[in-house]
């Protein structure tokens, strides 16, 4: 097991929480960084969803000159031929994996618990998700890519073999080239996951209309009768 243990900023529901979204930022930023995305999106009561948005360890990378900041893993290229931090991915994977246990002393259903993330956060979001050994609500993975994507065919756990993935990409990302998401999106979909997957005209960014398009994907995975 991992000895990371992740702090969290925590939006509560207005009622009792029977579903929870749990949210990775992106490299660099914090679990502030997608607070303001919770009245955006205008979820209706219910579902009555918790939120938890972790932070991530702070590490040196080296796509960024060795500079430390907040981090899933370490980079060292976006480029298919880079090598991957193995190490560092399946201890944030590990981490990520005690916030959902977590969730669920709590008293969610795992079939109620929403993995998110956006860039790096999106991928961890990716991976933990598919490899969890209870049927989860859903996989959210924005302006990302699928890391260690040559592990999944063994490490896969048939309990989200058909997992609601949804995938969203800027077609002007200069930072996560769309390429990555594309490939990553046909790898699930070979798979036979159910990947929906959208485009936007922006950077490597959220958009309005993607947040509307993340809305109807959530009150789909969550349904309010359970």
């Amino acid at each position: 097991m991992s000895g990371l243990s992740l702090d969290t900023v925590e939006v509560e529901p207005r009622m009792t929480a029977d579903a929870a979204v749990v949210l990775m930022h992106g490299l660099g930023a914090d679990g502030h960084d997608f607070e303001s995305l919770v009245p955006e999106l205008r979820l209706p009561v219910p579902p009555s969803v918790r939120w938890v948005f972790p932070h991530a360890p702070v590490r040196p990378v080296t796509i960024n000159g060795g500079v430390p900041m907040r981090a899933w893993y370490d980079i060292a290229a976006l480029d298919r031929s880079a090598p991957e931090d193995e190490a560092g991915i399946r201890e944030s994977a590990e981490a990520i994996g005690a916030l959902v246990r977590r969730e669920r002393d709590r008293g969610i259903a795992a079939g109620r618990i929403v993995l998110a993330g956006f860039s790096q956060g999106g991928a961890m979001a990716l991976f933990a998700a598919l490899r969890w050994p209870e049927r989860l609500a859903g996989v959210v993975a924005l302006s990302t890519y699928l890391p260690l994507a040559a592990t999944l065919l063994d490490e896969a756990h048939p309990a989200n073999a058909d997992l609601p993935v949804f995938m969203a990409h800027g077609t002007f990302d200069p930072l996560v080239p769309p390429v990555l998401g594309e490939r990553s999106r046909d790898l699930l979909r070979s798979r036979r996951h159910d990947v929906e997957w959208h485009t936007y005209p922006m950077p490597h960014s959220v958009c309005a209309e993607e947040v509307q398009d993340l809305r109807g994907f959530l009150l789909r995975s969550l349904p309010t009768t359970v």
